[in-house]
């Protein structure tokens, strides 16, 4: 049943989402088209309130208590994938909360903080001007060849939200630095990746110059990229292996990391300091 509940809930939404914007937009509809739509998003609803009752209902006679057996329920109907698209996007919006009040996530008293967003920070802030300049132009020619009002706010709302989640993306990269403490290691990438290296786990560190890395959170074999602008310049060497999660939630094995600091010289000194005196 979880199943064809998924199933329903990624064909109809969409299509749900499509009569939406068509709706919005002035176009008329016939009536039994419209009316057959609503019966199906309907019975839609009935048939996920129905499968989510009964993983909630089981996870409590399981045993859990309420909220955990809510998250039970939830975390069985949702893919991991979407799950975790969405955590992107309130991981975002906290981003951009932080960024405006100056403030960082994850950086606890005693630990140093190392950033990894200016070398990407300008080319982003470029496309965001771009983005804008779009929004601008795609509003002046839609008036311009009489679109109905519905489907120009339909267009705005879309590129006003693609702004915002570009602006998200860079303010989650200031605000979610790499970290470095007593006990371990945290290298991120913005809300999209957040892996957490135990210190007693890291055999070397050493500093490199690649210019080529493709993707921003890749693995070949055994070894991680987590790359800023096709960069990388610090290799984490560890003595076993630690389980990365991809942004998407693949997991690997991971023995050698390879990642990007904005100074890496002073970033390779902390790490060095610091594991001395681990």
């Amino acid at each position: 049943m979880v199943k064809v509940a998924r199933a329903a809930l990624f064909a109809v939404v969409p299509v749900e989402l499509v009569f939406a914007v068509l709706l919005v937009s002035g176009v008329s509809l016939p009536l039994p088209v419209v009316a057959v739509a609503e019966v199906v998003v309907v019975a839609m609803l009935v048939l996920e309130a129905v499968t989510a009752y009964r993983l909630y209902a089981g996870a409590r006679r399981g045993g859990a208590d309420r909220w955990r057996a809510c998250r039970a329920a939830y975390e069985q109907l949702v893919p991991e994938q979407v799950r975790r698209i969405m955590g992107f996007d309130l991981k975002g919006m906290i981003s951009l909360a932080l960024w405006v009040a100056r403030r960082r996530h994850g950086v606890p008293d005693g630990a140093t903080a190392v950033s990894y967003s200016r070398a990407q920070t300008l080319t982003m802030m470029i496309f965001l001007g771009a983005m804008v300049v779009e929004l601008v132009v795609a509003e002046v020619l839609l008036r311009a060849f009489g679109a109905p009002a519905g489907l120009r706010a339909v267009v705005l709302v879309a590129d006003a939200y693609a702004v915002l989640i570009v602006l998200a993306v860079i303010a989650a990269c200031v605000t979610r630095p790499h970290v470095v403490s007593e006990d371990e290691v945290r290298i991120r990438y913005g809300a999209f990746f957040d892996l957490r290296v135990p210190r007693e786990r890291i055999a070397q560190v050493r500093q490199v110059r690649n210019f080529n890395e493709n993707g921003t959170v890749k693995v070949d074999g055994d070894r991680l990229a987590v790359a800023v602008a096709s960069q990388t310049n610090l290799v984490l060497e560890l003595t076993e292996p630690v389980t990365a999660v991809r942004p998407l939630g693949r997991r690997a094995e991971v023995r050698t990391i390879r990642l990007f600091a904005d100074d890496p010289a002073a970033a390779l000194a902390v790490l060095r300091s610091r594991r001395l005196r681990c």
